[in-house]
């Protein structure tokens, strides 16, 4: 099978990766959770997404849609389509699932998925992490990775438009 056919399906709506989850589930496996908008993927994003995976045997990575990441980050935003944002994440070997969502926030996709693992990167307390009292509810635990200073986003878009 080429690889392209089998990074395609790592791409999932909450429906549709459901009846994975419940496979996964059956054999045992442990998911880490986290989620954001990674419009341009870069080194933090690396580094914290590593460091997710390295919380548990599977890694789910939630990704708000367009018009989600539109929402929280402004009306220039996002610059890369969710299409194109979800592929790259689907490429990195690190990542075993992608799944889409359109909220604000990933609450909907923690309760569904209820991960053993929730990660988030960031200067967060765990009360102030969404889906971090359901985690904690049902035995899971919430994990805050630092962020790698120097690399986001916004300083990205900054650069371009200054020697653009």
């Amino acid at each position: 099978m080429k690889l392209s056919k089998v990074l395609d399906k790592k791409i999932y709506t909450l429906a549709q990766f459901l009846p994975i989850l419940s496979g996964w589930r059956v054999k045992g496996v442990t998911v880490a959770f986290t989620n954001g908008c990674f419009d341009i993927l870069h080194e933090g994003h690396i580094f914290s997404l590593s460091a997710a995976a390295k919380e548990a045997d599977l890694l789910v990575v939630g990704l708000n849609s367009d018009a989600s990441t539109k929402r929280l980050k402004g009306e220039e935003r996002p610059i890369n389509n969710e299409k194109s944002r979800a592929l790259l994440l689907a490429h990195l070997a690190i990542v075993d699932a992608v799944v889409l969502f359109e909220e604000d926030t990933p609450l909907n996709l923690i309760t569904a998925i209820q991960p053993d693992v929730l990660v988030k990167g960031g200067d967060y307390t765990i009360e102030q992490i969404v889906g971090s009292n359901e985690v904690l509810a049902h035995g899971g635990r919430v994990v805050i990775n630092p962020i790698v200073e120097g690399f986001s986003t916004t300083g990205i878009i900054s650069k371009i438009k200054m020697f653009g």
